[in-house]
């Protein structure tokens, strides 16, 4: 499994913060947006990551990140064109991929909730045998999003994209998993109204195939979008609840390499000594020493 996450957009709905640079590389209390997105997969055991932006902002992701090695990972990077729609993600991965089965998680996207891991596993080893997985969770303006509806017996029967008459209340979160052979599908997408590859698209593929499995979030899950300035400083504040809390630091790719075996104290130690005296170096420090878990 091998995974995705698209940073591009002009992310207009944020200007003038995103002027001059990404939305993904905004700071989400304390650390750029990006590191959500990266620790989830990295959660999901997926070491193997291509992240996809503009032309502009791809050295920049780089810059960041580099080849992620100080997080245990195989960081990629595909320059995306134009912004053409999510699904496009399939088809400029598909030389990464490789054949491989593939998930995608948006660049502005946090999930958080006990079970989390235990999800991302199941839909790992379901894409490895097969099948698709996607993520529902209720919101009070589902007309925004994709749309999932269900039969009595809680079986998604449909998946709209933006309907003017939602059929629920549950939209598709930016998390998808699909298996081998997701490039090879994504390329016959038509364009849409929109002109775009639209993901919804892809999604009612395998719907009708029989081969999408809808996971909903219920009660206890968090999902923030971070696409406007008060969904931006929504998830600061609650990132900075959850954190002052727990007297810990979430979605940390560093401590989630460690913990996951992939890399050492002594790397470990190296990535706090790069964040100075910051209080994201000092959690880094505390971790290595057994101090915070």
């Amino acid at each position: 499994m091998k995974g995705i996450i698209l940073a591009g957009g002009a992310g207009t709905r944020l200007y003038p913060l995103t002027k001059v640079t990404s939305k993904q590389l905004l700071p989400v209390y304390d650390k750029p947006m990006i590191y959500y997105p990266l620790s989830v997969l990295m959660l999901a055991g997926i070491r193997e990551i291509l992240i996809i932006s503009t032309p502009s902002d791809t050295p920049r992701f780089k810059e960041l990140l580099g080849d992620g090695e100080e997080f245990g990972v195989k960081l990629s990077y595909k320059v995306q064109p134009s912004p053409d729609g999510l699904a496009q993600a399939f088809v400029l991965g598909k030389e990464f991929l490789g054949g491989a089965a593939g998930a995608m998680i948006l660049g502005d996207n946090i999930f958080y909730g006990n079970g989390l891991k235990e999800l991302l596993f199941k839909a790992v080893a379901d894409a490895e045998n097969g099948r698709a997985t996607v993520f529902g969770y209720r919101v009070s303006d589902p007309e925004r999003f994709g749309v999932v509806a269900f039969d009595k017996n809680g079986v998604a029967t449909s998946i709209e994209e933006k309907p003017k008459n939602p059929k629920s209340d549950y939209a598709v979160t930016g998390l998808y998993f699909y298996p081998a052979g997701v490039s090879e599908i994504a390329e016959t997408i038509p364009l849409s109204d929109r002109k775009e590859y639209e993901i919804t698209t892809l999604n009612e593929i395998y719907l009708k195939r029989g081969l999408l499995d809808v996971q909903l979030l219920k009660s206890g899950f968090t999902w923030l979008d971070m696409g406007t300035t008060d969904s931006l400083v929504e998830a600061a504040e609650f990132v900075r609840t959850i954190e002052k809390r727990q007297n810990a630091v979430l979605f940390a790719p560093e401590t989630i390499g460690y913990s996951n075996g992939w890399t050492d104290e002594k790397r470990l130690l190296s990535a706090a000594e790069n964040y100075g005296n910051s209080s994201y170096g000092k959690f880094l420090r505390a971790f290595a020493e057994g101090k915070v878990f």
